[in-house]
């Protein structure tokens, strides 16, 4: 049999074990979490994204009916409005998450 002052160093061990394990736990991740940068830099890639889609199918359409400018600039310009568009809508999302997460603050006060 152990004596009771052998639990104790076992029970004080088994303690220090587990804050070992704690402290080497990972913290859990927060993706919901976003800089203010990834979400511009979300914005550009779809204004951009947007151009270059409207070029890419005005110079295909140009080289195909032999037009040269024409479509590429009507594509172009369709693909900057389309960009702006998907940034508006981008930024009204982030602006409803925020004004959401406010509420919740308030009512939780």
């Amino acid at each position: 049999m152990t004596d009771p002052d052998e639990q104790q160093r076992l029970a004080q061990l088994e303690a220090r074990i587990e804050a070992a394990k704690q402290g080497q736990a990972p913290k859990p991740r927060q993706d919901e979490h976003y800089s203010q940068a990834q979400l511009a830099w979300r914005m550009v890639i779809e204004l951009v994204a947007g151009l270059g889609i409207g070029f890419g199918i005005g110079y295909g359409l140009d080289s195909l009916f032999g037009t040269l400018p024409i479509f590429l600039v009507l594509f172009t310009l369709l693909g900057l409005a389309a960009g702006i568009k998907t940034m508006l809508r981008s930024a009204e999302e982030i602006q409803e998450k925020k004004l959401a997460e406010e509420a919740e603050k308030d009512e939780g006060a």
